[in-house]
């Protein structure tokens, strides 16, 4: 019987591995290190930091209230953003990255009202016309920000990659964010374990799945506690504020990328999600700040 091979490996900030089956560690290593590869390629293209990447070409279109014209990949993941911001009335926003200008974690302070509400003009994908392949700015300064997406869609198409060069046993797990390549070697499903929000050394349930993908949100990887009280990094585009009411949500769909974009937009609405998770129709699991869980599994 074939054996499994786990590739560990750093990517967006993130603990990432790469699990394939083979008959020797040699006969998948090359796959394992394209899948990689195609990882790095979407981290290089839609980072922020790198003055040359396609969302810096992006924001400097907009800093100008300019238009641009986007290649297909990047077509395809704006059409999916544009999407999620339909269907979550607005929550879902890739426009609201800009509020990390006042929102440092580290320093355990929170921004003043006035500089967060300064900062709300400039968020807003209804600002923004997209119009295949024409992206155009209204409001000068505006920028997007794929870091809601990158990770997700980079584990899709990593699974992809592996799929395509024969290998169809295994997974990709970028961070928690998990896409199944296709069953385990020793004929039974996976089971992947959901963290606990409160304890990252413990999980709290765990999933079967022999397909499809699981992503999770929380309040657990950034945040910052002032007077008790606890702050996380997924803000609400409306308020520029921090969402509050769960502490912790996992999606299993299809792909990572809508599984991904679930949780956030679960994450915030907060007290209100569990009723909008159960019309999507796919497997949830949430926690909310109390510790009360909620799961269709």
């Amino acid at each position: 019987m074939p054996d499994l091979f786990t590739f560990p490996f750093m990517a967006m900030a993130s603990d990432c591995r790469v699990s394939l089956c083979g008959d020797h560690r040699s006969q998948v290593e090359q796959v394992a290190q394209s899948a990689v590869n195609e990882v790095a390629r979407i981290e290089r293209r839609y980072s922020r930091y790198l003055a040359d990447s396609v969302v810096s070409e992006i924001n400097t279109a907009g800093q100008r209230a300019a238009s641009i014209l986007v290649d297909e990949e990047t077509a395809k993941l704006l059409d999916f953003a544009f999407a999620c911001y339909r269907r979550s009335d607005g929550l879902f926003d890739i426009s609201s990255g800009i509020l990390r200008r006042v929102w440092d974690f580290k320093s355990s302070q929170l921004p003043s009202h006035k500089d967060v509400d300064q900062l709300l003009p400039l968020i807003g994908l209804s600002k923004i016309s997209w119009e295949r392949p024409r992206l155009k700015f209204s409001v000068a300064g505006m920028e997007l920000d794929f870091g809601g997406i990158g990770k997700e869609y980079a584990a899709d198409q990593a699974a992809a990659v592996c799929r395509a060069l024969g290998v169809h046993n295994g997974l990709v797990d970028l961070g928690g964010d998990t896409v199944i390549i296709g069953p385990h070697p020793k004929n039974k499903s996976w089971t992947i374990g959901i963290r606990h929000p409160r304890d990252p050394d413990s999980t709290m349930a765990s999933v079967t799945l022999d397909n499809g993908a699981l992503a999770s949100s929380g309040d657990y990887e950034r945040y910052m506690m002032i007077n008790g009280k606890r702050y996380c990094h997924i803000l609400n585009p409306f308020t520029g504020w921090p969402c509050f009411g769960l502490a912790a949500v996992s999606i299993v769909a299809e792909q990572c990328l809508l599984a991904g974009a679930i949780a956030t937009t679960a994450m915030l609405k907060g007290r209100d999600a569990r009723d909008w998770l159960s019309r999507t129709g796919l497997k949830f699991f949430c926690v909310d700040e109390s510790g009360r869980r909620d799961s269709n599994f």
